[in-house]
């Protein structure tokens, strides 16, 4: 029984989890105007087993020992193929999440071949529920709506067009209050394109 109730402890931590997240989504989306259904099916793929045990793996369980595992098994860590850490099989489903969702700007944001990242446009149907994620996430982690500051402090990683940046920050202004400026960050300057 002891041997079972530790399997299935860190699936019942993370689904209580995603289901508080899901709960602060829907009541941010009802604030910033995000379409009911989309604020239903949110985060759906979450649920799939792609992503759901690289989740439960990374964030629910010890994985302190990986290391000396890969060390026994392939006589360097550094010779265990990619997929063998925790960290790169949530890496490979939090990149799944983000290209089967489209409230993740990370959805909208081209790869060139030649390296560059151009952003696309992104619907304001995606952008209310994109404002509603972040502030869902900041509630259901730190028990606060802190999404202001949150973004304020990330800003400047987050790669938006300037119209998209422009319509994030009103909502969140509207809906959530005043972006607070963060004065004397070396942070770089995100990546801005016109219209």
């Amino acid at each position: 029984m002891d041997e079972r109730r530790s399997v299935m402890t860190p699936h019942l931590k993370y689904l209580k989890y995603l289901l508080r997240h899901k709960w602060y989504v829907f009541v941010a989306g009802c604030r910033t105007k995000a379409p009911l259904w989309r604020l239903i099916i949110h985060d759906w793929s979450k649920f799939l087993l792609s992503e759901w045990n690289p989740y439960v793996d990374y964030f629910y369980r010890d994985n302190t020992g990986e290391g000396s595992a890969a060390i026994m098994k392939y006589g360097l860590a550094e010779m265990a193929p990619y997929g063998f850490f925790t960290e790169d099989r949530f890496n490979i489903a939090w990149n799944l999440h983000q290209k089967r969702n489209r409230h993740h700007w990370q959805f909208w944001v081209l790869t060139q071949d030649c390296g560059g990242r151009f952003p696309l446009p992104i619907p304001d149907s995606y952008i209310r529920e994109m404002v509603a994620d972040w502030a869902g996430a900041g509630r259901a982690i730190t028990g606060k709506w802190e999404v202001c500051k949150w973004y304020a402090k990330h800003k400047h990683d987050i790669v938006l067009r300037m119209e998209v940046r422009e319509c994030v920050e009103l909502y969140l202004e509207h809906y959530f209050g005043p972006i607070p400026v963060i004065h004397g960050t070396t942070e770089n300057v995100g990546e801005l394109v016109n219209g």
